[in-house]
């Protein structure tokens, strides 16, 4: 007898075959059985008549890994068909830690999580830290990158400077460790600090140590602007003298000043895999990205960490200089506010009360109900009062460069999102819809309404394919011995149902999800199953 048997569906495979109808019989968490047709008895039955029956989808570039150690049911990535997050993107990770940067990452932990939750960061190694994650069940499961934001704090504190060669010899050992650890790559986050104080030699070195563990190296580049071309250049040169594969993070041209500009960037990802470079990117389907509204001011100021650049904004010639530096932009920097407008900047998250009345106005708005007498005055008040802890959305791009790079072979799909849900404690401000409805979107919108993407392919860009990339090799494809992550969708049905002024709302279409064998959403509804597990790259 089979655990659980889905009958009726039209199969997609996950590999961009065409759909063909049959039945999916599971047993011990593993897909058993595949035909056209299963007669045999099982514990649970699932009726896909009209349905789609295909791999649970692959996030590859997901921020789970934020809240997963206290918010594990991950309901608003189980309701988009994720059954597998790679998480630990743009840098960031949770560990390692040592005693140059616990203190900093506390902070920015309590900062995050809502009032009468609390996590002590106790752990010091990756291990230690995935093993933490491991005493308890996920909503999906978790595969983590190693963050060279995190190794760089770890072992040279918050700095802006070069490492020492000991410092450097340090940061080696912490990237192997975590490698060791089963961590699937290293991940960079070029825009953010520390990471934007590293020069290119410097990840250069990690990356090779990333490369002798069989990792990817995976970056939210040092510009997606009008430095897009050269920030792309420079992740390229990393994975070529590393020797290992290259992830381009959440890939867009964001400005108006080069719209049209993935005509160019996909020429060079394929002019690079010509010489021997294994590049490919990730995207999430909108015009807009968001970050930390404390993104906004310059690389200068975040100098030794959160706490130092607030007192430096309690200095009134050192705002002055913030202010000028905006207006005029300094080289090399992604100057948001500066080169896209403050009205195309909003605020989506902050923890006091006291400004909840601005979560969802842009900065134009915010300077309006505050009174102050210009939008640089505004955000600095705003950052003082948050102790920076807010957060923001951008408006940056054209639908005609969403399109394009979604429909290169190199594309697959990633969210670029962390963990939340439709009401209580994790449900709070205006997060970017992303977080629930990147997948429905691409497979309402970009298939079936638009049909930019073939059903079938789309399918592979969020199974087999980040499957392929990350090494998760025993997911991502419907075949017996595979672990049993399945989605069950209604193409007819299937849509984002977040925007940017109401996102808190889950997607339409997605019928079943089952993770590890283990039905977790049921009928479009939550089960309560915590079937996912932390995985480890072998």
């Amino acid at each position: 007898m089979y655990d659980l048997l889905v009958r009726n569906g039209k199969i997609i495979d996950g590999a961009g075959n065409p759909w063909y109808m049959g039945d999916v019989a599971v047993s011990r968490g593993r897909i058993a059985r595949i035909a056209r047709s299963i007669d045999d008895e099982a514990k649970r039955t699932l009726d896909a008549s009209g349905l789609v029956v295909c791999p649970g989808f692959i996030d590859a570039h997901s921020h789970a890994d934020s809240n997963t150690l206290v918010y594990r049911e991950m309901e608003n990535v189980i309701h988009q068909g994720i059954t597998t997050v790679v998480a630990g993107q743009c840098g960031s990770t949770l560990a390692p830690l040592s005693e140059k940067s616990r203190a900093q990452a506390q902070r920015r932990m309590d900062a995050s999580l809502p009032e009468g939750y609390s996590l002590e960061l106790t752990w010091t190694t990756f291990d230690e830290y995935l093993r933490e994650e491991e005493k308890k069940g996920l909503g999906a499961n978790v595969g983590h990158m190693v963050g060279h934001g995190a190794i760089r704090a770890a072992g040279m504190g918050l700095e802006a400077r070069d490492p020492t060669a000991a410092e450097l010899d340090e940061m080696r050992g912490l990237t192997a460790e975590a490698m060791e650890a089963g961590a699937y790559g290293l991940s960079t986050g070029l825009i953010y600090p520390p990471g934007i104080y590293a020069k290119t030699p410097e990840i250069i070195e990690l990356a090779k140590v990333a490369a002798m563990y069989g990792g990817v190296y995976d970056s939210h580049i040092r510009g997606e602007g009008r430095t897009l071309m050269k920030a792309l250049s420079e992740a390229i040169e990393i994975g070529e003298k590393a020797g290992l594969p290259v992830q381009i993070s959440h890939h867009k041209v964001a400005s108006k000043s080069i719209w049209g500009h993935s005509v160019k960037t996909l020429k060079l990802f394929e002019e690079a895999r010509a010489r021997g470079v294994d590049v490919t990117v990730d995207q999430y389907p909108y015009k807009a990205g968001s970050t930390g509204l404390m993104t906004l001011l310059p690389p200068w100021v975040h100098d030794g960490g959160n706490e130092a650049a607030l007192e430096r904004l309690r200095d009134p010639k050192l705002r002055e200089k913030m202010r000028r530096e905006i207006e005029k932009g300094i080289p090399g920097w992604e100057n948001f506010a500066g080169e896209l407008g403050w009205e195309n900047v909003y605020v989506t998250s902050v923890k006091t009360d006291e400004n909840k009345p601005v979560e969802g106005m842009n900065m134009v708005e915010v300077r309006g109900h505050r009174g102050a007498p210009d939008e640089f005055t505004a955000l600095y008040q705003l950052l003082l009062e948050e102790e920076g802890a807010a957060g923001m959305i951008i408006f940056y791009g054209d639908e005609g460069d969403v399109k394009r790079i979604m429909q290169s072979p190199l594309h697959m799909v990633g969210t670029d999102a962390g963990c939340c849900t439709v009401e209580g404690p994790f449900c709070k401000g205006k997060p970017h819809p992303r977080h629930y409805g990147t997948y429905p979107k691409i497979l309402g919108t970009y298939v079936r309404e638009e049909k930019t993407l073939r059903l079938e392919e789309a399918v592979r860009k969020m199974t087999s394919f980040p499957a392929q990339r990350f090494g998760l090799l025993d997911r991502g494809l419907l075949r017996p011995g595979m672990w049993a992550d399945l989605t069950v969708i209604d193409p007819a049905t299937v849509a984002e149902r977040s925007t940017y002024k109401d996102p808190h709302k889950f997607p339409s279409g997605i019928e079943y999800v089952v993770v590890n064998g283990k039905v977790t959403v049921d009928g479009g509804n939550y089960t309560g199953a915590l079937a996912g597990r932390t995985l480890r790259k072998k």
